[in-house]
């Protein structure tokens, strides 16, 4: 599958790297694999991914191209990207869009940096297959401007499996403590087993757990073969 008249252009400099990507971009081709099937934040998540190399900052930014698309069209959201600032600030007429979102910049948000590991995972794989299929990766959590754990990619093995909430209806703040003692913690689990049970590599868990019990409980996690994605208060 490819644009073949496009990259002719381009080899032959009737087109810069900026216009081919626009082109590209506001393709058939392009549209059937992102736009057509996917929930509109889904398909922002990869614009502002494919376009600007980053994932979004804030809901009022998905407001944003959302509001534009349904006002004036795709096309119209497209040229959005590729006419910023950013996008001339940081890859110009003649360098491919690639990904910023791991590296430290001027005017860069850190809660790109967590929200990028949801929209990449890693070398050997695409976004049309991945575990969480065509759903939005971070809908809920821009609602809720709140930031998720780093889960690194399936070659990894950190905690990979872990599938966050889909509605975000895991308690976050429920039995805060002033003191120490009295916390409870809830841990993010993904791949437990006992040795005489095959290992189900994509079931996650999520379990409140005392600070008394804290290290007795990562310590058997540990022994089950499990990898804890994240360790926050409850």
């Amino acid at each position: 599958e490819r644009l073949t008249g496009l990259e002719s252009l381009l080899c032959n400099g009737s087109l810069t790297v900026r216009e081919f990507v626009r082109a590209v971009a506001k393709s058939e081709l392009y549209k059937s694999k992102f736009l057509y099937n996917s929930f509109q934040t889904r398909v922002i998540e990869l614009n502002l991914k494919h376009l600007l190399g980053r994932a979004p900052y804030d809901e009022s930014e998905v407001i944003y191209h959302l509001d534009l698309y349904q006002n004036k069209g795709f096309e119209a959201d497209i040229d959005s990207y590729i006419d910023s600032a950013e996008y001339d600030e940081n890859f110009g007429d003649f360098i491919v869009p690639y990904y910023r979102g791991f590296s430290t910049q001027t005017g860069q948000k850190v809660v790109g940096f967590t929200r990028m590991f949801r929209l990449y995972r890693g070398y050997a794989n695409s976004d049309r297959a991945q575990v969480e299929g065509k759903a939005s990766r971070l809908a809920s959590e821009l609602a809720l401007n709140s930031v998720s754990a780093v889960v690194g990619p399936s070659g990894g093995s950190e905690g990979w499996a872990y599938r966050a909430s889909e509605k975000g209806v895991t308690p976050n703040k429920t039995f805060r403590s002033p003191t120490r003692e009295g916390r409870i913690y809830r841990l993010e689990v993904s791949g437990m087993n006992l040795p005489r049970y095959p290992k189900v590599r994509r079931i996650s868990k999520e379990l409140l757990v005392p600070y008394e019990k804290l290290s007795d409980t990562l310590q058997q996690i540990n022994k089950m073969g499990g990898k804890v994605a994240s360790i926050t208060l409850a």
